[in-house]
């Protein structure tokens, strides 16, 4: 269209001059194009919630912390926040416990989907799987943090975490609705609405999405259900947040894990080969929300309090598969199993943050405290195991129930956990806030108990408390560089044994844990936003192990100390006029005392995420992204490794208009070659790998009205 008037202009100027109104048509229509380009733009914003230190800018943090705005989730239309993370160098993402739960790897520590953040809380999220339609922001701190927000309640997080930000009505009024497409057939549709009423004191947001259909997996099936709504108040001193959300997903035939019982990694099978049984399946539910509360009690002076609750409901049939001989693919099913799980969480958080002035230095100053209450009840019934094949997999009913724990019908409490904490700290700004000096303590609880299947009487009782300091320090020699350092310390939930056979200790909980992590940096904010930051980290605590013992079984234990060392690079922001980038690389050395490294730790990791606004096409924008992982060790041992794998994906948005309202048409590939590959390892006890998502084809179309 623009092309043509301009074609039509030049020809015929006077025509042009003599209908104003046509020009004028064209000229808005142009305007409006262009504003939906730019407000389309995937941006990933430097800062984000610091925890006890609130909301803050990454120059003025101690710490790596970036936050990736909702404009990405709707550019690439992820079916999951692993998908969304994958965009972040600095992160990978695998699969924990034998099911359909994602879990991220973070300077070479684990991160549970059970112990992600939602608005500053804990257990608030749904575990397992989270849809990213809901979410305003996913913020990404790396290194540990457990001064800023606690102890994970899971025992991960060691190395990082994410924090979700719900979405409210933080903007112009908005009308959205899109349809989506994912190759083979998974169709969706989403809307989002907002508001501001009463002269802007009150903002409504409502937004849901629901998914349904094959996936690119070969007979691989996803349906996912989500609905969100946050009513919000902003009466200048006092502000009040409600928000309430609720999520059903459900996974029909997941291409599993595959565990090795050789002593060599298999090929990969075809990029979409699915070698799950038809049965498998599961179905999570969550309701979840949160109240947040401030209020202003003087200048610089504010009060806050936060409450959340969740209410999981889950069940499935999970499956796996145990390789035998890697050369044939000869497998066994191990114990596939079906698993009822309920959770209920509660947390609450509270604090003041003051800042002033004393004498030539300025502080903010920190109180406060939180608690997190979490019961989980669950059962399992294992079924036999039976012969198969990685490359030519049979199908079968359902085995017979080789053991089971706990009431299938109706689970009882196997695990009830407290962690209350309080902390304090005090961030000193000198001259002119050129040096900002931060100091905390944080006295943390973990008071755990652990109740049998068998009857559920008290098995286990962990009640542990320590002081956790930290140190952090910011130097800004000249405007837009900031050098940081910090020491922090963390204190984690044991890690849970696995329930398998052979292993004298299945289920059991290891005592909490510490950790230290010491790390140097500097961030640079360069011309049109441009944002780049380098760290520098070594991180220690006590490793998980087994012990052989004299009649052949083994015991889950702490073995040694686990030190992970590293240099994370990452360069976000408008690069040129135009051209924005999500980019960086990741170098890790993650080993034990005895020279061995650690399962599923790439040595190096790198993206690069491209998009550009081609300046002789008004409306359109192209996408890509490549995504690289090194070599990564596949086995306790070290006798196996995995290949370094690389993938690349390319994609375009248009904008355009119908009756005055913007579309945006949104396609793209993933994984464009179709490569096959073992994405990551992990489980030092039962080597598993999980196999990389092949291509798929993504298509989507958003209209604001």
């Amino acid at each position: 269209m623009k092309l043509t008037f301009r074609s039509v202009s030049a020809l015929a100027l006077g025509g042009a001059i003599a209908s104003p109104s046509f020009a004028q048509e064209q000229v808005d229509e142009e305007t409006i194009i262009v504003t939906a380009q730019r407000e389309n733009a995937t941006e990933v914003r430097s800062g984000g919630d610091a925890g006890v230190l609130g909301d803050k800018p990454a120059e003025d943090l101690p710490f790596s912390i970036r936050s990736i705005d909702e404009t990405l989730i709707l550019n690439q239309q992820p079916l999951t926040l692993g998908e969304v993370l994958e965009n972040d160098p600095t992160i990978r993402t695998t699969y924990g416990f034998g099911n359909v739960a994602e879990q991220f790897v973070v300077r070479g520590f684990s991160l549970f989907g059970d112990d992600v953040g939602l608005n500053g809380l804990y257990g608030i999220a749904p575990r397992q799987l989270i849809a990213p339609e809901l979410y305003d922001s996913v913020q990404v701190l790396n290194g540990s943090t457990a001064f800023l927000n606690g102890a994970a309640p899971g025992g991960s997080g060691v190395g990082g975490s994410v924090n979700l930000v719900l979405k409210r009505a933080d903007r112009a009024d908005l009308n959205r609705a899109t349809v989506s497409y994912v190759s083979q057939g998974h169709v969706g549709g989403s809307f989002d609405v907002s508001r501001r009423l009463a002269g802007g004191t009150i903002g409504v947001r409502v937004n849901g999405a629901l998914r349904d259909g094959e996936v690119a997996i070969d007979n691989e099936i996803r349906e996912t259900k989500v609905l969100g709504g946050a009513i919000d108040y902003d009466g200048g001193a006092f502000r009040a947040a409600l928000d309430l959300a609720y999520q059903d997903v459900r996974v029909e035939n997941l291409r599993p894990k595959v565990t090795l019982l050789s002593d060599a990694i298999p090929e990969v099978p075809a990029a979409d080969f699915n070698y799950a049984q038809d049965y498998t399946y599961t179905d999570l539910t969550d309701i979840f929300g949160t109240l947040s509360l401030k209020y202003d009690i003087g200048e610089d002076v504010l009060a806050y309090a936060k409450a959340g609750a969740r209410s999981g409901d889950e069940e499935g049939i999970y499956g796996g598969l145990q390789v035998t001989d890697a050369a044939t693919g000869e497998a066994t099913s191990g114990f596939h199993s079906f698993i009822p799980y309920e959770q209920d969480n509660q947390a609450v958080e509270a604090g003041i943050r003051a800042g002033f002035a004393l004498g030539p230095t300025t502080h903010e100053f920190n109180v406060g405290g939180n608690l997190i209450w979490q019961e989980d009840r669950t059962a399992y019934d294992f079924f036999n195991p039976f012969a198969t094949n990685l490359y030519d997999p049979v199908q079968v009913a359902p085995q017979n129930t080789a053991f089971v724990g706990g009431d299938l019908d109706d689970p009882f409490p196997i695990t009830k956990r407290r962690l209350s904490s309080v902390f304090v700290s005090d961030t000193v700004g000198l001259w002119d806030e050129r040096i900002l000096l931060t100091g905390g303590l944080r006295w943390q609880g973990i008071d755990i108990e652990r109740f049998s299947y068998f009857g559920g009487g008290l098995d286990t009782v962990y009640d542990e408390d320590a002081v956790t300091p930290v140190v952090g320090i910011v130097v800004k020699p000249v405007s837009g560089l900031s050098l940081y350092a910090n020491r922090i310390e963390g204190l984690q939930e044991g890690p849970v044994a696995p329930n398998e056979p052979g292993l004298t200790n299945p289920l059991a909980v290891l005592a909490p844990r510490m950790s230290t992590q010491y790390e140097i940096g500097g961030k640079l904010d360069l011309a049109r936003g441009v944002f780049a930051t380098l760290a520098l980290y070594q991180i220690e605590r006590p490793g998980e192990g087994t012990i052989d013992n004299a009649d052949g079984s083994r015991t889950l234990a702490y073995v040694g100390d686990q030190t992970n060392r590293g240099i994370e690079l990452t360069v976000i922001g408008e690069i040129a006029p135009g051209l924005r980038a999500i980019t960086g690389l990741a170098f890790a050395d993650a080993e034990f005392d005895s020279g061995l490294d650690a399962v599923g730790v790439p040595e190096f990791a790198a993206n690069a995420n491209l998009e550009w606004d081609v300046p002789f096409a008004t409306g359109l924008t192209l996408t890509g992204r490549i995504t690289h992982t090194g070599e990564q060790v596949a086995n306790a041992a070290n006798t196996l490794e995995l290949d370094d794998w690389t993938v690349i994906d390319l994609g375009a948005r248009y904008v355009f208009t119908l009756a005055d309202r913007p579309l945006t048409l949104r396609a793209g590939v993933d994984n464009l070659l179709n490569e096959a590959y073992w994405a990551s390892a992990f489980d030092a006890f039962n080597p598993a790998l999980l196999q990389g998502s092949p291509r798929s084809f993504r298509t989507s179309l958003s209209i604001d009205f």
